[in-house]
């Protein structure tokens, strides 16, 4: 990218609000013996670069929200989102999701951040990668998840201030392009959009540029991320569970992977709407010295493409 380019690049993208999330350190649970502290993520999160965070698993930052501000606030830092999961095709689970998702909802808006990035269950175990259910929803269950997601989007926003931006992700029940398709028709835009997840779409066989045109009313909240393509045809191949391709390395940092970054922030940039965008990069497990130089040189590439921009996003 020429020097000119990446100056055009910076004037379009200035709706666009950079951010990172404790999967790029490799955090994929509330404790782990795998995972670094959270103290080394806040401490490297700055060092990065970064000034706005995602708050991952519920657990892993503290829970309580006057120290949660005071470790965010101490380093300079500000919340986009929160972060939480749930089987809303469940209707035996209602009440345990409703609970677990007020209780990240008024983390969530205690430290002045009004999104909630919400990822369904995934039907193969996370480490073990065996079937848990089935990966097909019947058309009941598909009535009932989007009725739940509308109710559970409408709660939030009239309790917190809180907006529910679902969260396609691997082996789960919104994967693919057809699926994610079908939720959002399926549900109402005043309490229920996307969080598009780049890669998550790229996992599933999606088209990110396509949805982001099609659907540019509905994306809420970008989960920025790219796929090893390699990688994604032995996941093809062998019917990799999503635990072993991130073993295997199918997330890489850019400007390797599918799809392209560049291409992505230029048509976000296009949109008529402010967005967070948040850098993920599924490392789990990794050593505790991986993430900090990945963060850094992610942030650099971003910056490049015209995704640099620390401003609150209007609120959507």
């Amino acid at each position: 990218m020429t020097a000119s380019s990446q100056s055009a690049a910076r004037v379009v993208a200035g709706n666009l609000c950079l951010g990172s999330a404790p999967d790029s350190w490799g955090v994929w649970f509330a404790e782990d013996e795998h995972q670094v502290g959270f103290t080394q993520f806040l401490d490297e999160l700055v060092q990065a670069g970064y000034r706005w965070l995602e708050l991952g698993p519920y657990g892993f930052l503290p829970t309580d929200p006057r120290r949660l501000a005071e470790e965010v606030g101490a380093r300079g830092l500000q919340v986009s989102g929160g972060t939480t999961f749930g089987a809303l095709h469940r209707p035996d689970l209602w009440e345990e999701v409703v609970a677990s998702t007020r209780r990240v909802a008024e983390l969530t808006a205690a430290v002045g951040a009004h999104h909630l990035v919400f990822i369904p269950p995934m039907f193969r175990d996370e480490k073990t990668g065996g079937y848990t259910e089935s990966p097909e929803l019947s058309a009941e269950q598909w009535a009932v998840l989007g009725r739940a997601a509308d109710e559970l989007g409408r709660m939030l926003l009239e309790e917190f201030d809180v907006r529910l931006c679902v969260h396609p992700h691997a082996d789960s029940h919104i994967q693919t392009q057809p699926e994610i398709e079908r939720f959002l028709d399926a549900t109402d835009s005043r309490f229920v959009n996307l969080c598009l997840d780049t890669g998550h779409v790229a996992y599933g066989g999606g088209d990110n540029l396509d949805l982001i045109r099609r659907y540019a009313g509905r994306i809420g909240y970008v989960h920025i991320k790219q796929m090893d393509p390699d990688v994604l045809a032995q996941v093809a191949a062998e019917g990799l569970s999503f635990g072993e391709a991130v073993r295997r390395g199918v997330c890489v940092e850019p400007p390797a992977g599918v799809p392209d970054p560049a291409e992505v922030v230029a048509a976000l940039s296009s949109l008529d709407a402010e967005l967070f965008v948040i850098v993920e990069q599924d490392l789990y497990p990794c050593a505790p010295d991986v993430p900090l130089p990945i963060a850094v040189r992610t942030r650099e590439y971003l910056a490049g493409c015209g995704l640099s921009g620390s401003k609150r996003p209007t609120i959507r």
